[in-house]
């Protein structure tokens, strides 16, 4: 795993973020050292799909960066057959992806495709991943997009959401992010490190409240809306579309 030195350097400019080749030559690195409980989460949501995925529709994971999710999927499915849909914008990170991939076996599938998912049609999904994508995304587009989820997922179908949040109350607000910046230093980053990033982040990653994801998945249409998984400010979610029998797995 190659170090996260980013941000290391002092920089006369700082530039927005952006997920290029230099990051991601660092992004597995870069996840683990600045995202708490990140191996959990994937873990748990790879488990997640495999207990709501139904047979013959889709799993989509927006935001699929180097494919963590996927590589944990692909071995956890075993012989099981499934179709993954990985959408990202950036192609270092795919192309990482792509290296990392297991071979191809009959009937188990993962298309990687270079787009924003914004623009992607989900249909026939039974499970959809949104990793630490969503803050990314034009708050403008942010109810568009969760409602096409919805409406391209079957009944009994599961999003699962992990996300920078927001606290309201502006004294648990600053505490969390103490909280964060404490956790970074444990792992290693300097304050210029974390300075910098928080810089080029700015304007470029842009968190909701808890109770903002809530209301819009509600508003999409999903029935049940849970934090399953919390962290001071990072908060993983899960909301189902209410029919079908959801939770259950069905082995072929």
């Amino acid at each position: 795993m190659t170090r996260d030195r980013v941000f290391a350097v002092k920089r006369r400019q700082i530039q927005p973020f952006s997920f290029n080749r230099e990051v991601a030559e660092v992004f597995e690195d870069m996840l683990v050292r600045s995202v708490p409980l990140y191996r959990e989460s994937i873990r748990r949501q790879a488990e997640l799909a495999r207990r709501f995925y139904q047979p013959r529709t889709r799993i989509y994971d927006l935001g699929c960066s180097h494919g963590n999710f996927g590589v944990r999927l692909q071995a956890l499915f075993m012989q099981t057959s499934f179709t993954l849909v990985g959408v990202d914008t950036s192609r270092p990170m795919l192309e990482k992806y792509r290296n990392r991939l297991a071979p191809p076996e009959p009937g188990r599938c993962i298309h990687l495709v270079c787009g924003r998912m914004e623009d992607i049609r989900i249909t026939n999904a039974s499970v959809v991943v949104i990793n630490l994508t969503l803050q990314f995304l034009n708050p403008s587009k942010r109810e568009n997009l969760i409602q096409q989820i919805f409406s391209g997922m079957v009944p009994g179908g599961i999003l699962l959401l992990m996300e920078k949040t927001v606290h309201p109350e502006p004294a648990l607000h600053h505490l969390q992010l103490d909280v964060y910046q404490q956790f970074k230093r444990e792992n290693g980053y300097s304050d210029l490190e974390i300075s910098q990033k928080r810089d080029a982040l700015e304007k470029v990653l842009i968190p909701d409240s808890l109770d903002t994801h809530f209301q819009r998945l509600y508003r999409a249409g999903f029935s049940q809306v849970e934090v399953w998984l919390k962290w001071f400010n990072f908060s993983a979610i899960m909301a189902v579309k209410q029919g079908g029998t959801p939770g259950v797995f069905m082995d072929r």
